[in-house]
């Protein structure tokens, strides 16, 4: 089955799954009201906007030069850089560091990135354990699902859902409260910490001037896996680079208050080198993973390059109407919702992907919200200009667009017909390709020109 019938059947399967709607709104109900109250503490937030995005522009016009820098400043620190240009080139880096060190189990912070190049499949493979340490990504990596949301990776699961999975693996009460079951996880993951040989963090932002790697959390989770461990292995998208330490001053919070509605996330650490010589804290190896795997050739691209300004904030989905009914399991891609619509065809098979942009009631909702300005219903309306550039729409789609053309190009031709006709042809065409719950609009029998000569 293609891409494109697996997200058709898929939509239509959980669309109008009322269990799911309900476990949706009531956890993005939540993020609406610390997002909307968050906003209140900017002078200017559309200021705010305008700057980041600025930032962000600058640094992908001299994207080569600042990630140069970065590499040169991390090394001096006793840092080691690896540059992938594939998830194959990254999943071999991080093998042989692992086996080379006899490392059996590692613990990972949240990271997309990450998931991206499928890293916990990957090591499974040769015998290597990788812990979820992030509580949402624990608990679908315990499920066995993957992150359904970019920053929140179980919102799809209800506390009952949570409870009955932890039932399942703990044994543990059906009743247990919340706060029951976080504090479960926290004991679970506290021996994955004092026993793993490695920890694997993604990165929010790279620093170039520093040579620094930044992750922000909220649940102290990336600390203990990066403070146990005698090594530590960040891997980060190249487009991840921001020039200087102070800029972090503008990012954080805004981070923090598009992702979560916080003022700043309760954890941000910055990693710059491993131990040093009097030092008594901290991995004795670092290692950061610059990863290609199809940014440069969204980076060559004129108009699609922006949306390497992404910081990953998921504002974009929680704003999108398509991404809050079909969910994220739908668009069967790492990165969903209005930004991975945007790039994901570009950094796999464009055609195999493509179909992801017709699913876009081009709304804008997702632009309005982006606190990168990164246009995306724009950037999803040059995708489908692509398609059919390239021809890769549909051929009954093609005929049926060029029929329309011809019919409704001309009022006379319109008028060939009468109102009973036309409905008859277009209830065919809604009970075949416009789905069982929508109705179309019923012709009159008379159109207004005819009425207008009478």
């Amino acid at each position: 089955m293609s891409n494109k019938s697996q997200f058709q059947k898929a939509a239509e399967a959980i669309a109008f799954n009322e269990n799911h709607r309900k476990t949706i709104r009531f956890n993005m109900g939540k993020y609406y009201a610390a997002v909307n109250a968050g906003k209140a503490r900017y002078k200017d937030l559309e200021a705010a906007r305008s700057k980041a995005a600025d930032i962000k522009r600058h640094t992908l016009e001299n994207l080569a030069d600042y990630l140069q820098e970065f590499e040169k400043n991390f090394t001096n620190n006793g840092g080691e850089v690896l540059w992938a240009r594939t998830a194959d080139d990254a999943i071999q880096f991080i093998s042989k560091i692992l086996q080379d060190h006899g490392v059996k189990s590692i613990v990972k912070s949240k990271s997309m990135t990450t998931e991206e190049i499928e890293l916990n499949h990957e090591l499974e493979k040769i015998g290597i354990a990788s812990v979820e340490t992030d509580l949402g990504e624990y608990i679908v990596q315990l499920a066995g699902e993957k992150p359904y949301h970019i920053v929140t990776p179980a919102m799809h699961k209800s506390k009952q859902d949570v409870a009955d999975l932890f039932h399942k693996h703990f044994n543990f009460p059906l009743d247990s409260t919340a706060e029951e079951m976080t504090a479960l996880a926290r004991e679970k993951l506290r021996e994955q910490y004092l026993s793993a040989g490695a920890g694997i963090t993604g990165a929010n932002f790279v620093i170039a001037n520093k040579g620094a790697i930044c992750v922000t959390e909220n649940e102290g989770n990336a600390i203990m896996s990066t403070a146990f461990p005698d090594i530590h292995i960040a891997i980060a998208g190249i487009e991840k680079v921001i020039p200087s330490m102070q800029d972090l001053a503008l990012f954080w919070p805004h981070l923090a208050q598009q992702g979560t509605g916080q003022a700043i996330s309760s954890y941000s650490s910055m990693f710059s080198a491993a131990q040093k010589a009097g030092e008594t804290h901290g991995p004795k190896k670092m290692y950061v993973i610059l990863l290609d795997n199809g940014r440069t050739q969204l980076y060559k691209k004129e108009k699609f390059n922006l949306a390497l300004s992404c910081i990953r904030c998921g504002a974009c989905l929680n704003a999108c109407p398509i991404y809050k009914n079909i969910g994220g399991y739908t668009y069967n891609t790492t990165y969903q919702g209005p930004i991975g619509t945007v790039i994901t065809p570009h950094l796999k098979d464009f055609k195999s992907y493509v179909h992801l942009s017709s699913a876009c009631s081009l709304c804008g909702g997702c632009t309005s919200v982006c606190p990168q300005r990164v246009p995306l219903h724009e950037l999803i309306l040059e995708n489908r200009k692509l398609a059919v550039a390239q021809k890769l729409t549909p051929t009954v789609e093609n005929v049926a667009m060029k029929g329309f053309e011809f019919i409704t190009s001309k009022a006379r031709r319109m008028d060939c017909v009468g109102g009973t006709m036309k409905n008859t042809a277009i209830s065919l065409f809604a009970k075949n390709a416009w789905g069982k719950k929508r109705s179309m609009p019923k012709f009159a029998k008379l159109s207004f020109r005819k009425l207008n000569r009478k």
